[in-house]
């Protein structure tokens, strides 16, 4: 039980700090993803200009 308990203490802290950013870059993805879609609708409507 005292392993345990040590493993967990000692692998703790990098395994809440990956998880959080992980968190974090999920987010961050999916702004990207977003600006990527606008980016690509900013640049059909300037390769087929309506006249």
């Amino acid at each position: 039980m005292d392993e345990l308990m040590g493993s967990i203490i000692q692998n703790g802290f990098s395994i809440a700090v990956a998880s959080f950013l992980l968190v974090r870059m999920d987010r961050r993805l999916e702004d990207l993803t977003k600006a990527v879609i606008s980016l690509g609708a900013v640049m059909e409507k300037i390769a087929r200009p309506e006249n």
